[in-house]
């Protein structure tokens, strides 16, 4: 079994993710490693970019605190390196195509399956662009998560079909952040999802509540949670590691005690 099936193996899934590189790549690795203790079944890790399209405000900061401290994706890679050897969880690479077709496809996903990456999301990669980045990728090993938005409509069914890993659903228009309200039906677009594959689905974008977790967990196979996290990194620094650990607990434990 795939460490990424294995997160949705047991219950509903807590997924967190972290800028990698913000504020430094050591302490990315010490918030990796709390975020696992405090009860998250997969960590994103993102790759900073310099345009990040699909992000809000919260991560764009993170991406440019990252850059600014030398972070690359080679020491990304050697960081997911170390961390492999005390951990086993799922680790996920959220980055854009750029970035993946400059390094040099094959390279990449044979440095990913060296390091311990399990998978990689690209919001920016069509559908239809799909198959030259997977066909690469499966063959390290690595699974390329499909991302469906409330924009997909009458791809939704294609999009799960041709899915592997998770589906990440995306639980609202726009670009990344938190939000007081989620509006958009997702109970029919996890539906259609689920009416064509046993691929988990996860939703993310702009849950930030314990509450908002429960809800959302109730329909779907996980739940996804970025920016909130990434704004106690930007508030407490290299202090944030307890803070962290509180929050992710609080969330997990939201997800968790859904069955």
């Amino acid at each position: 079994m795939s460490r990424i099936k294995d997160a949705f193996n047991s219950n509903k899934a807590f997924i967190a993710f972290v800028t990698g590189g913000d504020p430094t790549i050591e302490k990315t690795k010490e918030f990796i490693l709390e975020i696992e203790k405090a009860g998250a079944d997969l960590v994103e890790i993102g790759i900073p970019f310099s345009d990040p399209i699909a992000e809000g405000p919260v991560i764009q900061e993170a991406n440019i605190r990252s850059l600014s401290q030398g972070t690359t994706t080679d020491k990304l890679f050697d960081m997911v390196k170390e961390l492999r050897q005390v951990t086993n969880i799922p680790l996920v690479f959220m980055t854009y195509l750029n970035p993946v077709f400059h390094y040099g496809y094959d390279k990449f996903f044979k440095n990913c399956s060296d390091c311990g990456i399990d998978g990689i999301i690209i919001p920016d990669l069509p559908f239809e662009e799909k198959p030259e980045v997977a066909d690469v990728a499966v063959k390290y090993g690595i699974e390329v998560v499909s991302l469906i938005a409330p924009t997909s409509e009458d791809r939704i069914k294609t999009i799960a079909e041709n899915s592997t890993g998770f589906i990440y659903v995306v639980s609202s228009m726009g670009v990344t952040g938190t939000r007081s309200q989620i509006t958009t039906d997702l109970n029919s677009i996890l539906a259609s999802v689920k009416s064509v594959t046993d691929v988990p689905a996860a939703v993310g974008f702009g849950i930030n509540t314990p509450a908002q977790a429960e809800k959302i967990s109730k329909i779907s196979d996980g739940v996804i949670v970025g920016s909130a996290i990434v704004k106690i990194i930007a508030q407490y620094g290299a202090d944030a590691t307890p803070h962290i650990y509180e929050y992710v607990k609080s969330m997990s434990d939201a997800v968790h005690n859904v069955k």
